[in-house]
């Protein structure tokens, strides 16, 4: 491929493991291992039950330095708020239509993204993984192709297959063996900035009418996908959010006229 270029060795820095709402603080610690043992650094806790943790600590095996340094936040909209391309981890092929990839083929993707910016790779509960609402905010779904009759994969499992795909292809990159796509021209927009877009849109689709004999949530999550699939730039979506707010004016001044219209009638 002509358009390749070679992989930076700290590209892995750019990727950040999230995990949300982790029950069993052995899974963090499960987790943490899994990491360093493929040369990640970075991990991510939504919302914790326990946590920090002796427990996580022992399962760790000496990842302590991951589990100190270890991001807590809130929400997963907090702990995607800087990233460029997020990737949600599914058990199940939900209701949501995402593009649907396998753990290899997530790998070199997310490498690639990762050339030039930020990715965040999200793992769910351990009971019941990612809601369909934390899934829209994913550009890619990944799925691990276990054995149908028992499909039950555990956290740091789950985490371990995504790490050693990752550094495979790192590996494979970093040799030549498997050339990356060139990083975008553009700065990309971080999920904060396509968050504050989407709900601007939304917005905005009420304020002219357009969600009034629609369903809000359908409308929203396929207009998600579409935006999802594009990807604008910050540029673009500054854009975006300019046609928008011109958009809002322009309804507020027909609703103005037209309530002068209904005071002259009266």
């Amino acid at each position: 491929m002509s358009d390749s270029v070679a992989i930076e060795p700290s590209v892995l820095d750019n990727i950040s493991i999230v995990l949300i709402n982790t029950t069993h603080p052995g899974n963090i610690g499960a987790a943490a291992r899994a990491m360093k043992t493929m040369g990640l650094s970075k991990l991510v806790l939504v919302e914790p039950h326990e946590f920090p943790s002796g427990k996580a600590y022992a399962l760790a095996s000496g990842a302590d330095d991951l589990l100190a340094n270890a991001r807590v936040v809130s929400t997963l909209e907090e702990a995607v708020a800087d990233c460029h391309f997020v990737v949600g981890t599914s058990a199940r092929v939900r209701g949501v239509s995402l593009p649907l990839v396998d753990p290899r083929a997530c790998a070199g993707q997310i490498l690639g993204e990762a050339s030039s910016g930020r990715i965040a790779l999200v793992f769910g509960r351990e009971d019941r993984g990612m809601t369909n609402e934390e899934l829209q905010m994913c550009h890619l779904q990944v799925h691990v192709p276990t054995n149908p009759d028992f499909s039950s994969l555990n956290l740091g499992s789950a985490v371990q297959v995504m790490t050693y795909e990752l550094r495979m292809a790192w590996l494979a990159a970093s040799q030549g063996e498997v050339p990356l796509p060139s990083p975008r021209a553009h700065d990309l927009a971080s999920q904060d900035d396509v968050e504050r877009f989407y709900e601007h849109l939304y917005k905005t689709l009420v304020q002219i009418g357009f969600l009034e004999h629609s369903s809000h949530e359908k409308i929203m999550a396929k207009l998600r996908r579409m935006y999802g699939r594009i990807r604008p730039d910050r540029v673009e979506l500054n854009i975006l959010r300019g046609i928008l707010s011109e958009t809002g004016k322009c309804a507020e001044k027909a609703g103005r006229l037209e309530a002068s219209g209904s005071d002259l009638e009266k």
